[in-house]
């Protein structure tokens, strides 16, 4: 006899009455909106931290954690949408993360294990793309007007209600357009990035350089872990079966054809920013590659409007980020909000998305003026946020669902994999937290300069 078919656990898996799914998660895309939507959840601003985390671990280790990062996410989220896949082929089409977990799982504190994460994560990128889009604002505007009057906490609040504006595209796809322009300005900071650091490198001012790492063996392995957590942020991304919600069904093939279009981005913008800031700046490359190519004090070591132009491409990708992360608050805030008779423009409708949208985004404006040392816990997200939503959970979701057999290849991979990143996510957690505890005496609420 077959197996007899599984009872779907969400009853609201019945869409008709879901505003969540029927407005913000509307299924109307094809694959190449998908590689958009991904390409701006991943390639993101966050890449120039890079030629940093080659500084924590030099050139080997750094070459060496950096691919096999990204070959193990590309794995991971290629067994998401398997595991996505088969539930669909058995009648129960899952379009959020959470609802995914608890079903394969079977346990209901699965469901809001993965909503708590899943809040933390993108809240966070929200009110950080809002802090580093206003600091790009302010690096203009103290180029253009060296003595200008205008704080940091200012340009938060253009920034905030610019996305507030923005934040009204009322579904997920409405944002496939931008989300193809956040791709093209992905690479068009990247090359420009790139030009910039061969410029200062071959300059007759280029900056001396070395390559060494800490002498001491314990500030040398904490650095390590906190490296290894800043590429887990950076190649995160907990919104997979959000992204895969927009595709129109069947879905099958479609999210394999947008990762590939998303790591072809990865493989030319992540391993061109991290070689070329490290090889002009070694060990003392920042936190973000732009700031060494601006310092402080002295002229910048390269051409001007090379650089503000980079900072520019920045800022416009930052907007498209913030927009992409807020779409789960927004289809939790529809879900709960709107009413699916009325229809999306209805003015039933209408009224509470554009006042609960409007809130969230004064919230995350309010976090970014009150935390501008913000960027500086990229690391403790990676470690605690993205390392269980995308090194360990798809991997326990597949094994859950296709129930390999314990001496098969794939299986001993996928406990591997959970293993060593569990293990290193808690390393990671505790060094980046330490890092925070060592810079605290740099952070101010409300401050006019970012730490990080």
């Amino acid at each position: 006899m077959g197996e007899r078919p599984r009872v779907d656990p969400f009853p609201e898996n019945s869409r008709e009455e879901d505003a969540g799914a029927v407005f913000v998660l509307q299924s109307k895309g094809q694959w190449w909106h998908a590689g958009f939507h991904l390409t701006t959840a991943i390639v993101g601003p966050t890449i120039l931290a890079l030629p940093f985390v080659f500084r924590g671990l030099g050139w080997g280790l750094g070459f060496f954690c950096l691919t096999v990062m990204g070959i193990v996410t590309f794995y991971s989220y290629y067994l998401m949408t398997k595991v996505l896949q088969h539930c669909e082929k058995e009648g129960r089409r899952h379009i959020r993360f959470r609802e995914l977990a608890a079903d394969v799982l079977g346990s209901g504190w699965m469901f809001y294990f993965v909503i708590f994460i899943q809040t933390a994560i993108n809240t966070g990128i929200g009110i950080g793309a809002i802090l580093l889009a206003a600091e790009c604002l302010e690096i203009v505007y103290s180029n253009l007007v060296p003595n200008g009057s205008l704080k940091l906490y200012e340009f938060i609040a253009m920034v905030t209600l610019a996305m507030i504006v923005l934040s009204q595209l009322p579904t997920f796809h409405s944002l496939r357009h931008i989300n193809l322009g956040s791709l093209l300005l992905s690479l068009g900071y990247t090359f420009l990035v790139v030009a910039a650091c061969i410029y200062a490198g071959t300059s007759k001012n280029a900056p001396a350089r070395e390559y060494s790492l800490e002498p001491s063996k314990l500030h040398r392995v904490f650095n390590a872990f906190t490296s290894i957590s800043i590429i887990a942020a950076i190649f995160g991304n907990g919104i997979l079966p959000e992204i895969q919600a927009t595709l129109a069904p069947p879905t099958t093939g479609k999210m394999v054809k947008g990762l590939l279009m998303c790591y072809s981005v990865i493989f030319i913008t992540f391993y061109s920013a991290a070689v070329s800031g490290y090889w002009v700046f070694g060990n003392k490359a920042s936190s973000n590659i732009l700031k060494s190519l601006l310092p402080d004090e002295g002229p910048s070591l390269a051409p001007t409007w090379v650089l503000g132009l980079a900072v520019i491409f920045v800022l416009l990708q930052l907007l498209a980020i913030g927009l992409v992360y807020s779409q789960v608050a927004y289809e939790i805030m529809e879900k709960k909000s709107a009413d699916v008779k009325q229809g999306m423009f209805s003015r039933r409708n209408l009224i509470p998305r554009l006042i609960l949208r409007t809130l969230y985004m004064i919230f995350c404006g309010f976090f970014a003026a009150m935390l501008p040392f913000f960027g500086d816990i990229n690391a403790v997200v990676g470690a605690i946020g993205f390392i269980p939503l995308d090194f360990v959970l798809p991997m326990l979701l597949y094994n859950m669902t296709y129930k390999p057999p314990r001496t098969s290849l794939t299986y001993l991979i996928n406990v591997s994999i959970m293993i060593i990143f569990t293990g290193t996510g808690i390393m990671g957690a505790f060094s980046s937290v330490r890092q925070l505890v060592v810079d605290a005496n740099k952070f101010k609420l409300f401050s006019s300069e970012v730490v990080g």
